[in-house]
């Protein structure tokens, strides 16, 4: 059996939150995702690490003190609960914390070590001062300003991949000159409200794998020659694929896994550090959206394991 080198996976149970039954989010997705990783020998136990919770403190270097307040004494109104998409409780909060450590941790495992990944996370509806889209807090902003605040970085390339646009993210850094947010969307889905990134690519509905490709490939290099970031945060999003329910795009598997070479092999090339959280899907077949997540870890080992 080959040697597998190490590349770290930030995973808690507290990712799998009781959903009411029904409920269109496929919160198993987090259950299965890291059973067929070791199944496949993508990844050993050993990889695996259980992040902290995130503290007050950090979370309040992105989000508003109104906002935090609101969420921790369940206080949203039932506008701003359906905004979120998720029932409101004291779990789904502390579930919040350990994502957005999670992606703290694996940047900073991947300054190190070139790249980690987060089973979860990618939560990118979440401004500063509200949440939406099932998203609560901005696991990448979180993850982006504390690194500039404790001074382990100074220039942040945020390439973000899934179908639906960055809203929460964009609005966030829209003032920040060190962090560099791209984002390529569906040009007719959700939000219906876009927000300025500093790149936004919109591409139409039923876009396949060969135009889809040929985007990433035109648009990606020259930004990271750009803007020559210290570390990327790689939202990693498999709501692109033809079999997503809220997607309408029309890639297939395989695409989506060369989309994902795609960006790793150029950060790879650049000796550039990634990190990376798993964003959204929507398949209507649970299997469709694991082999998706799991292939981004296969590319992730290939590239740089």
């Amino acid at each position: 059996m080959p040697v597998l080198y190490a590349v770290k996976v930030a995973y808690s149970d507290i990712y799998i939150y009781q959903l009411p039954e029904g409920h269109r989010f496929p919160m198993e997705k987090y259950e299965l995702l890291p059973q067929q990783l070791l199944l496949e020998n993508v990844v050993e136990e050993s990889d695996f690490f259980e992040p902290d919770p995130c503290s007050d403190e950090i979370l309040l270097w992105t989000h508003s003190p109104e906002y935090l307040h609101k969420l921790m004494h369940l206080d949203l109104s039932r506008k701003e609960e359906r905004k979120i998409g998720f029932p409101v409780r004291s779990d789904l909060i502390a579930r919040g914390r350990v994502i957005a450590h999670g992606t703290i941790e694996c940047a900073e495992h991947a300054l190190i070590e070139g790249i980690a990944l987060n089973i979860a996370g990618g939560t990118h509806h979440a401004f500063r001062d509200r949440g939406e889209g099932f998203c609560i807090f901005n696991d990448f902003a979180i993850a982006a300003n504390y690194l500039l605040r404790t001074e382990q970085v100074n220039q942040i390339l945020i390439i973000d991949l899934d179908v639906h646009q960055g809203n929460g993210t964009a609005s966030i850094f829209r003032n920040e000159e060190r962090v560099f947010t791209l984002s390529v969307h569906g040009h007719q889905n959700y939000p219906i409200f876009k927000e300025k990134s500093d790149l936004d690519i919109a591409v139409k509905n039923g876009t396949q794998d060969d135009e889809y490709l040929d985007t990433i490939q035109k648009h990606i290099p020259p930004v990271i020659d750009q803007v020559r970031p210290d570390i990327v945060f790689y939202l990693s999003g498999v709501d692109v694929l033809g079999t997503d329910k809220l997607g309408q795009l029309d890639l297939s598997l395989k695409g989506c896994m060369d989309r994902d070479n795609i960006i790793f092999e150029f950060c790879k090339e650049k000796g550039l550090p990634v990190a990376v959280s798993m964003g959204g899907g929507y398949s209507k077949h649970i299997k469709d959206i694991v082999n998706a997540h799991a292939n981004t870890y296969k590319a992730a080992r290939k590239v740089f394991g």
